[in-house]
């Protein structure tokens, strides 16, 4: 369930605590005005904390407390160029030039200094979206939130005195050296290198990203000198021209992919479309757009999304895979098949995600032996790691159509084993023990499947088939009308247990609505129609 508020109505030390107290596990991203920052937290404990748009200082922090050197630092931000996808902590680790526990440290400390400065926005809004796990890549911490309430409660006092006299980072001081000078005073080290560089032209935003500390430590540096009358503002930055920079349309691309990762669909939206507004021809743009229309059940506006996509040289196998996806919601194999078809041309041939949509759109179409051949040609794909949840899901499936219901069970056992939180799984062992006659052990695994998920409609019907079976009546009840609910359309077997179930209740009425419903989407249900005659004869 989300969280959504205003720090003006909630403070961010409270939802900290909040989560933190609730054992929560998800993503809190938090806006203020072009700002955006998010921290993850597992079980109530952050695990990760960053701010968009904000440039990564690791470097500088490492650099700073002398675990590396500058040549070390530059070959690693070099190689960073050819490996978009690595973090520069991890290319410091793999070329040697720091340690992994002295890495380890230094995130830590780079994800306080983050959720320090969230602290200090006291404007904007929250949102906590549960389930939501950072990057694979990303070097998780584990820090009590209460742990840093403190001093962030320190810090933001102290930054309200600093607004004072710095209320935008567009400011620009300058020094008065001979003042300085004579004063005699001895500043730290880091304070030194923010003295040279307040020279009258680098507003305050240049001093912190030149100086590689924080907005904090440069803000209460600079307080501490206009306070003592050795600088002293003299303007602010000229406005930057009305000119399309590579920088802006990177500012918005960012903050779209950080609201897409944290769950603001709108959000990011509006940012892909801005880098869309700024450079027309932006592949990039239009395939997260699709994303969030897909995340969204717009299939048809998901499908335009990436046809443009695809329509552009050199598109890649995952703008065809995604077009498969939407194309295969709507109902349209064939063109689901020729989207695929076109990924593994341009290079897809391996991805095992890839091949598991070939197998998935066969079962679709009615072609339960492609399915499944298909499938089983995924599995080596995914090399050393387990299969995704869905591979098991709907391997299992074409395993039970087939009659294989041995094989459908092994698979569910090890796909739950592989990812304990997947519903589906347990509504497939729940259909596949009852098959197999295990009764008790359907029910079982149908009631842990709602456990995971409330709303999956067939977990209810299958828990009500449950119920039903062993004469538990109302508990069937209970468990069909919350999966009609869910789903009004999800068929006409329910309907038909429905209406037998009010019968029996002597509510005859609502069994005839029941048993009118069933036939509405099977009009070739006899069962139905033999109780239907049978109730309007006697009535």
């Amino acid at each position: 369930m989300a969280i959504k508020g205003s720090l003006k109505e909630a403070s961010l030390p409270d939802v900290l605590q909040l989560l933190s107290m609730g054992k929560k596990t998800g993503c809190l991203a938090v806006t203020h005005r072009n700002n955006f920052g998010y921290i993850y937290f597992d079980k109530g404990l952050i695990s990760y904390a960053s701010i968009v748009n904000r440039r990564d200082r690791l470097g500088d922090i490492l650099l700073k407390a002398g675990a590396i050197t500058q040549a070390q630092l530059d070959a690693a931000i070099s190689a960073q160029a050819l490996h978009r996808d690595k973090r520069i902590g991890e290319l410091l680790v793999a070329q040697g030039a720091v340690s992994r526990d002295a890495l380890h440290a230094q995130i830590r400390l780079q994800i306080e200094e983050a959720v320090y400065y969230l602290f200090t926005w006291m404007q904007g809004t929250f949102n906590f979206e549960a389930d939501v796990h950072p990057e694979e890549q990303d070097l998780l911490v584990s820090i009590n939130p209460e742990s840093l309430l403190l001093e962030g409660a320190r810090r933001v006092d102290e930054w309200s005195m600093i607004e004072k006299k710095i209320p935008s980072l567009d400011l620009v001081f300058d020094l008065d050296r001979g003042k300085f000078a004579e004063s005699g005073v001895q500043l730290p080290r880091d304070q030194q290198v923010i003295l040279d560089l307040l020279d009258g032209r680098r507003d305050v935003a240049s001093v912190i990203e030149e100086s590689g500390l924080g907005e904090f430590d440069v803000g209460k540096a600079i307080y501490g000198l206009v306070t003592a009358g050795f600088a002293q503002r003299i303007g602010k930055t000229k406005a930057a021209e009305p000119v399309v920079s590579d920088a802006r349309v990177d500012e918005h691309r960012n903050l779209g992919i950080a609201f897409y990762k944290t769950g603001m669909l709108d959000e990011a939206m509006r940012e892909f479309r801005r880098v869309s507004e700024l450079r027309e021809h932006d592949v990039e743009a239009r395939f997260y757009i699709g994303l969030a229309l897909m995340r969204q059940n717009k299939w048809s506006d998901a499908v335009a999304a990436f046809r443009e996509c695809v329509s552009h040289p050199g598109a890649r196998p995952a703008a065809y895979h995604n077009l498969a996806h939407a194309l295969e919601r709507l109902g349209r194999y064939e063109e689901a098949k020729a989207a695929l078809d076109g990924a593994i041309k341009r290079g897809g041939a391996k991805d095992a995600r890839i091949q598991t949509s070939l197998g998935v759109v066969a079962l679709r179409a009615g072609d339960v032996i492609a399915a499944d051949t298909a499938l089983i040609a995924a599995r080596p794909l995914f090399g050393t790691k387990p299969p995704t949840a869905p591979w098991f899901h709907y391997s299992a499936l074409t395993a039970a159509l087939l009659g294989d219901l041995e094989r459908a069970h092994n698979l569910l056992v090890e796909g739950i084993a592989a990812h304990p939180h997947a519903a589906p799984l347990y509504n497939n062992m729940a259909a596949v023990q009852e098959r197999r006659g295990y009764h008790p052990e359907a029910l079982a695994a149908a009631e842990r499947g709602v456990q995971e998920d409330t709303g999956l409609p067939q977990l209810h019907k299958n828990l009500g088939d449950c119920h039903y079976r062993a004469a538990r009546y109302d508990d069937a009840l209970e468990c069909y009308l919350r999966a009609v609910k869910l789903n009004p359309h999800l068929g006409d077997d329910v309907y038909l247990k429905l209406g037998n179930i009010r019968f029996k209740r002597q509510e005859r009425d609502e069994a005839v609505k029941c048993w009118e419903q069933a036939l509405s989407l099977d009009p070739s249900n006899a069962i139905v129609r033999t109780n239907l005659d049978a109730v309007r004869q006697v009535l």
